[in-house]
């Protein structure tokens, strides 16, 4: 009888000691499956936060622009092929340099050339518009490449949304049109890659608004097509600078 008496009170307190542990791992366990579920929800919940507010929505020739644009979410870029675009062989104004060198002598300052006479850049200052660093160009092996040229909208983002299915001379055109392209930090334009705007936008927001615009610019010009995150993203900028215009050139 005695033994029964303890084996209880034994039992009690193992009850007794362990609820509230038991209380902080229920809650514990709770605390986690409410934090996934928030986590799985809060992109779709944030979007439509944002759209509720007007976060997309936006005024200019740009936003107008934009929403002409076909939107198409099934992208891919099965049979890109860089080399398709001929980046760097044309010569369209006949001065015996590529576009690399003309758009060099466009987008930097103080720009100096190889020989006199040459369209060939040796040098120059460039205010980056990526990053808004100043970088100082000098041509040279180990030194050309601080300077880049960017397709404002990559080769293999227009590839997947339209360029596919152009001839030759069309993606050759595109991938040398001085519409598309900027000098800009090397670093920055490796870091890019081929990220649309819902994916890549410049460290240096002041430009972010002129550098969506320019993107919908060239993808009016050659019928190029969005995805709804690309086109969220876009609009996302340009309803911080309202009236923002389309570039003309």
């Amino acid at each position: 009888m005695t033994r029964r008496r303890y084996s209880v009170r034994f039992r009690r307190r193992r009850f007794n000691a362990s609820g509230p542990l038991e209380r902080i791992l229920i809650l514990a366990v709770l605390a986690l499956a409410i934090g996934v579920t928030i986590g799985l929800l809060l992109p779709e919940v944030s979007s439509d936060t944002a759209r509720a507010v007007g976060r997309y929505t936006a005024t200019g020739s740009a936003a107008d622009t934009l929403a002409t644009l076909a939107v198409d979410d099934n992208q891919n870029s099965a049979g890109y092929d860089r080399n398709a675009f001929g980046f760097r062989e044309t010569d369209t104004d006949g001065d015996g340099c590529d576009v690399r060198e003309d758009v060099l002598a466009r987008d930097l300052t103080d720009v100096t050339y190889k020989t006199s006479g040459s369209c060939v850049v040796q040098s120059g200052t460039l205010a980056d518009p990526y990053t808004g660093k100043t970088i100082d160009f000098t041509r040279g092996r180990t030194t050309s490449s601080a300077v880049q040229i960017d397709h404002v909208v990559a080769l293999e983002n227009a590839w997947q949304s339209g360029a596919r299915d152009w001839d030759n001379a069309r993606r050759r055109e595109f991938g040398n049109d001085p519409y598309n392209l900027l000098a800009v930090d090397g670093p920055a334009n490796q870091d890019k890659g081929s990220a649309s705007a819902a994916y890549w936008l410049p460290t240096n927001s002041g430009y972010r608004c002129a550098y969506v615009a320019r993107q919908i610019g060239v993808k009016d010009k050659y019928g190029l097509s969005v995805t709804s995150a690309e086109k969220d993203a876009m609009l996302a900028v340009l309803h911080s600078c309202p009236g923002q215009a389309v570039p003309e050139d």
